[in-house]
């Protein structure tokens, strides 16, 4: 039985730790963290944490200073947050799995005067440190500190923490928070999912991303146990017999975790014990709420989540197994407490009639902004005109407000792209993948070719490893996009690849190969000399291996900016054709026919002649002196043919060939 107590609103006026401090009195015992080889109490918890306050103060007394920490994903890492909280101090995660200059960069800019660590990350530790700031390790913290609470007087207006996301110029930024604002947050988190002491929560985010505060505080605050595990770590793993054995009852992932380990052929696990599947950070598709309601249990609820590391939660759309989804993406929900969602237009006025605009997010308990970075926080935390407490987050997100107050998420503004000219998402091209039922995830890109012009790239990951063919894909995505939003690339992956925070990680997608795509028909090589010409240039501005001359353009990754390429390298090897004739003649062998001149038909003529003369040749005998029309049987210039390509030339607008 679920023993929910509510998270009431004056419990945000306090720190963090004193909050936790609560749960330790009431469920000292308890377990608090669980992994395979470890299970912490309450108790135990608390002490590791107040021990390594103790070990902060001495070396850095009280004044308000951010302290990085420096852990593999773990118990340790939960104990050193806390303990830098109830020593007064910003806590800012860095995760030994970022490349070396992220974590340079971080650690510069938070202005941390001390980096937290352990044993295993000390190497790394002492080359980010670099004897500029000092390095306390955990394993080698005084056996006589202290462990005891620490009597601190820490203001809920004091800030928390510093999360560093992805900033513009390929430089991270760092999104503060106070103890009040992290506080308020899970208590919208806490009683929207009722979390209680008998809770069991997963841990997959590292703890440098934002959601995973959701996971750590949501469990600590509330005496609920968590169960990290590291993803990446894990090889030969199945994380739902994991779940199963667990028997964890809040599963929370992005949904791109959720797709490559969870949604897997053969899967036999109920997931009895699951009453909250909570998904969040990406757009959640038709698909994933299909297989909630055919492999959870009955009692279990689907959450979808809306939140950045800037606000907390500000959205929750609840599924059971008999909620319709119309559409194929799942609505970013309802409204939650003390936040309220504007749609706003370009010149950032609210628009109130369903249209699609930026999404913004007013509250008085937004993020106070970037740290050290006043015109990025002027630019994107817009103040109250009133002059109140609220400020509006420009999210960079689209979106609409349905008539009954739910907002639908729409993605990035920044995944606009125009393609010949016309604006396009590719958030709508990947809805539209999904819908398909050979298309288990999928991600689409818009990038720049080697000509400077933008092209879609599709990659997708079927189900049981099989694709069907481009002209399938193709004819099935004409059903629902315009032609200029239908992909010319499609790439076959047998996952995506993930960051350490469970997204998509855009960086590591493939580049698309040179290999002919998956084609209905076969592969049949040029045989005359045009097709041949032809066929090279295709291959060339297409970069593909090579062209079949029943190969249809748009099929094999064609566009209106490839045929005028393609044009003016025919021109240029003496084929005079055009853009028109591409579109109308989408194979070689039609282009080929189209484009034969007298010229060309006459050379042709000619090669057919030389053939039929090296048959003659190759049926004389010396001493013969008369020959039957059957001794050149074999002689593959006949009357029809000759009449055929004599009448090649006459429609080439030359005058009559007898």
């Amino acid at each position: 039985m679920n023993q929910f107590t509510k998270f009431e609103k004056d419990e945000i006026e306090q720190s963090i730790a004193s909050r936790f401090e609560k749960q330790v009195s009431m469920y000292s015992d308890r377990v608090a963290i669980k992994t395979d080889s470890t299970k912490i109490s309450y108790s135990e918890l608390n002490k590791i944490a107040n021990t390594i306050a103790h070990a902060i103060l001495s070396e850095l007394g009280e004044a308000q200073e951010s302290v990085s920490l420096l852990f593999e994903h773990g118990p340790l890492a939960i104990a050193a947050i806390l303990g830098i909280l109830k020593a007064g101090k910003i806590y800012v995660p860095l995760d030994p799995s970022y490349p070396l200059s992220r974590l340079e960069y971080m650690l510069k800019d938070s202005q941390s005067s001390l980096l937290v660590t352990n044993n295993k990350s000390l190497s790394l530790a002492r080359d980010l440190s670099q004897n500029r700031i000092p390095i306390l390790n955990f394993h080698e913290i005084d056996t006589n500190c202290p462990s005891n609470n620490i009597n601190i007087n820490v203001s809920p207006d004091r800030l928390a923490c510093i999360l560093y996301t992805s900033g513009s110029a390929g430089k991270p930024k760092g999104v503060v928070d106070n103890h009040r604002n992290v506080l308020h947050n899970m208590m919208i988190y806490t009683n929207g999912l009722r979390i209680c002491s008998q809770d069991r929560l997963t841990l997959f985010h590292s703890c440098s991303f934002g959601a995973s505060r959701l996971d750590i505080f949501g469990g600590l605050l509330n005496g609920a146990a968590i169960y990290p595990l590291d993803l990446k770590q894990e090889d030969n793993f199945s994380l739902t017999s994991w779940l199963s054995h667990e028997n964890i009852t809040l599963y929370h992932s992005t949904p791109t975790v959720f797709r490559n380990y969870l949604n897997a052929p053969g899967i036999k696990e109920s997931f009895d014990e699951i009453r909250i599947l909570h998904l969040g950070s990406e757009p959640v598709y038709k698909k994933d709420v299909e297989f909630y309601k055919k492999y959870f249990p009955q009692n279990c609820a689907f959450v979808n989540r809306l939140g950045t590391t800037e606000t907390g939660t500000v959205r929750l759309y609840f599924i059971n197994k008999n909620t319709r989804i119309d559409g194929d993406i799942v609505p970013a929900g309802y409204p939650v407490d003390d936040t309220e969602i504007l749609i706003l237009d370009d010149e950032g006025k609210n628009i109130h009639n369903g249209d699609v605009g930026e999404i913004g997010i007013k509250s008085r308990f937004l993020s106070p902004g970037y740290w050290n970075k006043p015109e990025l926080t002027k630019a994107a935390f817009l103040p109250d005109p009133q002059g109140g407490e609220e400020m509006t987050y420009l999210t960079g997100d689209l979106g609409y407000i349905m008539s009954d107050g739910c907002l639908m998420l729409l993605g990035r503004k920044d995944s606009q792209t125009k393609i010949r000219g016309h604006r396009t998402g590719t958030k709508e091209i990947e809805m539209a993948l999904w819908a398909l039922d050979y298309v288990k995830s999928a991600a689409v890109i818009s990038k720049i070719d080697r000509n400077g012009n933008q092209r879609l790239i599709a990659y997708i990951v079927p189900p049981d490893g099989n694709l069907p063919t481009v002209n399938k894909i193709r004819q099935d995505l004409s059903k629902k996009l315009p032609d200029y939003m239908i992909p010319p690339v499609f790439v076959k992956i047998d996952s995506l690849p993930m960051t350490s925070n469970g997204k998509i990680n855009w960086e590591k997608l493939p580049e698309p190969n040179t290999a002919r795509p998956n084609l209905e028909n076969p592969f049949i090589p040029p045989q005359t000399p045009i097709e041949k010409v032809l066929a090279n240039i295709w291959s060339e501005v297409l970069r593909l291996e090579r062209v079949g001359i029943h190969d249809n353009f748009f099929e094999i990754g064609g566009d209106s900016i490839f045929s005028i390429q393609i044009v003016a390298k025919a021109n240029k090897a003496g084929i005079k054709i055009t853009p028109k004739q591409i579109f109308l003649n989408q194979t070689i062998t039609e282009l080929a026919r189209a484009a034969s001149t007298k010229k060309n038909i006459i050379q042709n003529l000619a090669q057919e002649f030389m053939k039929a003369l090296q048959s003659i040749v190759q049926h004389c005998k010396p001493g013969d002196k008369s020959y039957k029309s059957s001794d050149l049987s074999d002689v593959d210039l006949t009357q029809e043919k000759l009449d055929d390509i004599l009448a090649q030339i006459n429609q080439a607008g030359d005058k009559e060939y007898k």
